[in-house]
């Protein structure tokens, strides 16, 4: 009887409070455009943060930007009792094979880990870009204020530090200024290889490049509607992983692809009011960002941005042409827009820090049968499982079922034929892992 009813309490638990939850809410409310707006002034006022350009002055270049982001870092630390470990992480670039590199440099990122007390070794990663660019990337001394680009994303990221820091996750949030992007995306790749060597287990991480611009060059003026960008599957995919998806499908279900539906279905729950478009292409055509060096080495990464880009704004020295005014200069950047897409991360960093670890080894079965079969390895943390399911066709899961505490399910009168189905882990306080999509089949 005892047991009974615990596993009534616990079913109560997650069917109630899995709905929403107030916090998220809280969270949202907290994310503030003014701060925003005066952390970006701030990284303009350095003239330019171009990756090569002053190191010693107080007043100007990228060395006084990236002290003053860890110095930011360091006064959130003082008002959370020291609840984020804050440092650099940096890497020598040098001239000899890099088109883009003028001299040899220290590729400096600042990063600040607030870290989680049950899963420290699991971090959710926010990313913001330091550096800044004008039309020529070699010139280092031109002034390139790089407002929206990428300013915005990097005020953004302080701001979530801001406001999380007031919380306590199970997981570890890590807040980061990358630099180097405007060269080569080489402080993503100095803090991915890092995260390799020292054994992290990345849940995933959210770079945000550009986050405050609503008036695109198209004249489309949008302040709702927002980028994900996901590759469908990593790029270290095994040969057999690759011939397997040729017969049992995930073409589009990737780690990438499911953290950007997790973020989709998060914003669609807590911000309705917001239109988040998932674009399934790594970045836009032909171009990258610091999520790319992530997903080369097997980790989950996606872009968000702003929906509307103005390119007469992007990479371009502070001019006028033909009646046309360029440059990424700080009153383009529109801060009610920059404080939604700051709240979209927040939102989902405090969802995943919360949530337990993803299932493991989930085995598909059911061919030629009027049911789906399924099994997978409990996980450490989780007090039920949910499988999901979707058209092949739909670009989100759209049909979910909560199973309980168990390690293999049968979906009754579900032909596996017609849809594509995950399992995700929830815990006791309602959170779910992102899903995971089978890799593996069983009879």
């Amino acid at each position: 009887m005892k047991q009974l009813l615990t596993t009534l309490l616990l079913v109560f638990v997650v069917n109630s409070y899995s709905q929403t939850d107030q916090k998220i809410y809280d969270i949202i409310d907290a994310i503030s455009a003014e701060r925003i707006k005066k952390d970006v002034k701030t990284l303009v006022d350095f003239g330019t943060r171009n990756t090569f350009s002053d190191t010693i002055s107080d007043t100007r270049g990228i060395g006084a930007a990236r002290r003053w982001i860890k110095s930011e870092f360091e006064s959130i630390s003082k008002n959370c009792n020291d609840c984020l470990d804050v440092f650099y992480q940096k890497d020598l670039v040098t001239k000899e094979g890099n088109r883009r590199v003028p001299h040899d440099a220290w590729i400096v990122n600042v990063v600040a880990i607030q870290k989680g007390t049950k899963y420290p070794n699991r971090y959710i990663i926010m990313s913001g870009d330091i550096d800044s660019r004008s039309s020529n990337t070699m010139n280092f001394e031109i002034d390139a204020p790089g407002a929206n680009d990428n300013a915005s994303g990097m005020a953004g990221t302080i701001e979530a530090a801001r406001v999380l820091s007031n919380y306590q996750f199970e997981n570890s949030i890590i807040y980061v200024g990358l630099s180097g992007e405007e060269q080569g995306l080489f402080g993503g790749a100095g803090l991915a290889k890092y995260a390799k060597e020292q054994g992290w287990d990345i849940i995933g991480i959210l770079n945000n490049d550009m986050i405050g611009n609503i008036k695109g060059v198209d004249g489309v003026i949008d302040n709702r509607t927002f980028r994900i960008f996901s590759e469908p599957v990593p790029p270290t995919e095994t040969e057999r992983e690759r011939n397997a998806r040729r017969f049992y499908g995930g073409e589009v279900d990737g780690i990438s692809r499911q953290l950007a539906r997790y973020v989709h279905k998060n914003v669609k729950t807590y911000m309705p009011e917001m239109n988040p478009m998932m674009v399934y292409r790594l970045d836009r055509f032909g171009r990258g960002g610091h999520h790319r060096p992530f997903n080369d080495l097997g980790f989950a990464g996606i872009r968000i941005m702003e929906a509307h880009e103005n390119y007469t704004q992007q990479h371009q020295d502070i001019r006028t042409e033909n009646g046309i005014n360029y440059g990424d200069t700080f009153e383009h950047v529109n801060f009610p827009y920059a404080k939604k897409l700051t709240a979209v991360n927040a939102i989902n960093l405090a969802s995943l820090a919360s949530a337990p670890p993803a299932p493991k080894n989930i085995a598909i079965g059911g061919i030629v049968q009027p049911s789906a079969k399924f099994k997978w390895d409990k996980v450490d943390g989780a007090v039920g499982y949910k499988i999901y399911w979707r058209d092949t066709t739909s670009p989100t899961w759209d049909y979910s079922r909560y199973v309980g505490n168990v390690s293999e399910f049968v979906l009754e009168g579900i032909v596996i034929d017609n849809f594509f189905f995950g399992v995700a882990s929830v815990g006791k306080n309602g959170y779910e892992s992102p899903v995971v999509f089978p890799n593996k089949t069983f009879r």
